[in-house]
């Protein structure tokens, strides 16, 4: 344990200046390891009626809660019209100020989706927060008062996922990542002024939701990012491609994990033409003929048109015979970019679609056959639970309540499948304070387990409202963002 704490604290320290050591300051925590640095525990038993320290009314969302200098930053819809940004002190739970904004025109999404889906991040200064039609707003940490904007284009979805990507933080940087179906790309921007230090292009990018994360290396830091077919390793100042590995599937959606130099990975993902033919050409837009045209595709996104700029990038290039269908190949040629065919139904070096793998970062050029430590196929990843990595054990938890635990040097099996005690769906990942994990379900069940080489649950906790946002952990206290509330839990004073 003090080992891990070092490990995940020193890695903080190098990469977010101006944070204190209790911060949880961005998605899914420190370095987004879901791994809490504080030297306080939170309760292993908990709900509405114990060890509730405060609980607050916020409005529709599922982006995760944040803890800077002793703030509660969290993202909800006040109405389907108006976003709203908090500030909670963290252990009064007054509300210190509230942000809003006309959303604008907002696109259809999945039900389990909400429009306030993104995190945001958070110094002891300013709080940093993306909303799709908004851009990068950044506001006073102690007065929510306006500092800088960053217009970003409006990113487009064929598949009704719709915007999930967070800001995250480095040294003086804003690193913002999102793969869109449009205009795939990296930012990083001067956190005290906005202004834009570099923009790295990812067109052979599919649609992925994989957040950056930093590995520290003798060579220096690195930015690493998870996309479709490559796992890139940047300079996080200069944005310069420092190495690439052609390991990973057709799109993803969860974070890696760094520790000691090495990047974890879990992915779940299927060949594109066959999630194009299923959710397009299959379904009541489709005629089911195992071609798409351009009319299906803009019958199944419905009635925002498609911009023509898409077209031209996927269905013109894949359109061969220029038929006005995409069938077998061109499917892939369409929606995959030109020598980056990964996870494709025709090839045969992608076919397992579920996977966890190891790779040594600090690596220059490709480095496919020489950092890769180890990768397995697996049953039981999930397509949007992180992994947790910590203990020297790599755990997973899929959908339905699924726990399974791998050696983190080797990959090999440790337990599972086994079961969690509270089925349903999981969208967030778990997180980890003082040899304990906690596992939020959107059946509203907090499953609390023991970080160990056998499935051992301590706790199954109901707090009567979905949690799909991952939640946070700082001084002791573990701050929960369910569908509609805040809270915040701590063990109860002895009397």
């Amino acid at each position: 344990m003090p080992r891990l704490w070092m490990t995940v604290a020193l890695g903080v320290c190098c990469a977010t200046a101006s944070l204190q050591a209790d911060d949880w300051p961005q998605f899914r925590g420190p370095n987004s390891s879901g791994i809490s640095t504080s030297e306080k525990s939170p309760p292993v038993e908990f709900g509405l009626e114990k060890n509730l320290a405060w609980s607050a009314e916020i409005g529709d969302g599922i982006g995760c809660p944040i803890v800077a200098a002793g703030r509660v930053f969290v993202s909800a819809m006040v109405n389907p019209e108006t976003v709203g940004l908090f500030a909670y002190d963290a252990k009064s739970g007054e509300k210190i100020w509230e942000r809003t904004w006309p959303a604008g025109d907002l696109a259809e999404i999945h039900l389990t989706n909400s429009h306030a889906s993104t995190t945001p991040a958070a110094d002891a200064e300013r709080v940093y927060f993306y909303f799709s039609t908004l851009g990068l707003l950044t506001v006073d940490a102690k007065t929510g008062k306006d500092v800088w904007r960053q217009e970003l284009p409006v990113p487009f979805f064929v598949f009704k996922w719709g915007p999930g990507m967070s800001p995250i933080l480095y040294k003086d940087l804003v690193i913002f990542l999102q793969d869109d179906d449009l205009n795939p790309a990296i930012h990083a921007f001067d956190k005290r002024t906005g202004e834009l230090k570099w923009k790295e292009d990812r067109s052979e990018m599919a649609v992925n939701y994989s957040h950056p994360v930093i590995c520290p290396t003798d060579a220096g830091d690195e930015l690493i990012v998870a996309g479709t077919g490559l796992l890139i390793g940047y300079d996080p100042l200069t944005g310069k491609r420092l190495w690439h590995a052609r390991t990973l599937l057709r799109n993803i959606k969860t974070t890696p994990v760094v520790q000691d130099g090495v990047i974890y990975i879990s992915q779940q993902s299927g060949g594109i033409a066959n999630q194009w033919l299923a959710s397009v050409d299959r379904v009541e837009t489709g005629n089911s003929d195992g071609k798409l045209s351009k009319d299906e595709i803009q019958a199944f996104v419905g009635k925002r048109p498609i911009p023509e700029a898409f077209f031209k990038r996927t269905f013109d290039r894949g359109d061969k015979n220029g038929d006005g269908q995409l069938e077998g190949e061109e499917l892939d040629q369409a929606f995959l970019f030109p020598g980056n065919f990964a996870g494709a139904r025709y090839d045969a070096e992608t076919a397992a679609d579920e996977q966890i793998l190891a790779v040594r970062g600090g690596g220059r050029g490709d480095v496919s056959a020489t950092h890769i430590l180890w990768k397995h196929p697996t049953k039981y990843t999930d397509h949007i639970v992180s992994p947790l990595v910590a203990d020297g054990r790599m755990l997973l938890i899929k959908c339905g309540g699924i726990a399974t635990c791998f050696d983190a040097s080797s990959g090999n099996s440790l337990f599972g499948p086994g079961r969690l005690g509270s089925e349903g769906n999981y969208f967030a990942s778990p997180i980890y304070s003082h040899g304990k994990i906690y596992i939020g379900g959107e059946n509203g069940q907090v499953v609390v387990m023991e970080s160990g080489p056998k499935l051992n649950v301590l706790a199954v906790n109901d707090l009567e409202d979905p949690v799909i946002g991952t939640p946070a952990i700082a001084d002791g206290r573990l701050f929960v963002r369910t569908r509609t509330k805040l809270m915040a839990f701590a063990e109860a004073p002895a009397k």
